[in-house]
């Protein structure tokens, strides 16, 4: 069995090399998910960029709650060693301090990514914005790693 900080340590380096994830929202007793470009800070909170009028922006604004998913391209096929990521947590729009801190990760992670600019810049109505995401749960199923137990749960 794995150190919280061992698994803290996989799963901070999957968020690195990953690009995309799955977040789902929801309205009421009706499911959405969205596929969204992020980066990761060192605490695990994860940044995304997205348009305040989309449908998971709006969600968020109601219910914070979020569930999502960050799966590696897998290219051999069915049989292969399978890696993926899944979490829960809670997601909003980023303040002022956070919405530098997501400007720079995503800037780095994306050097051609247009600029965002901040609320104070723009408009309530700014076509996007960021967001974070504050994970509680990660649950990684790594069968390269631990290919007798693959389902490793990490509480944050």
């Amino acid at each position: 069995m794995p150190t919280d900080e061992n698994l803290k340590r996989l799963i901070t380096k999957y968020l690195a090399e990953a690009k995309l994830m799955q977040l789902a929202t929801s309205s009421g007793s009706k499911p959405w998910i969205a596929t969204v470009w992020y980066a990761n800070d060192e605490s695990m909170n994860l940044y995304f960029i997205s348009r305040r009028l989309r449908r998971h922006s709006m969600e968020l604004e109601r219910n914070p709650n979020i569930a999502g998913a960050i799966v590696q391209p897998h290219t051999g096929g069915s049989g292969d060693k399978v890696r993926g990521l899944q979490f829960e947590g809670i997601a909003r729009e980023c303040n002022e301090k956070e919405f530098k801190i997501a400007n720079d990760l995503y800037r780095k992670k994306y050097p051609s990514a247009a600029r965002i600019p901040p609320k104070s810049e723009g408009t309530e109505n700014s076509i996007a914005t960021f967001y974070i995401v504050k994970p509680s749960l990660f649950v990684l199923f790594d069968e390269v790693n631990f290919p007798e137990q693959p389902r490793q749960e990490l509480n944050i």
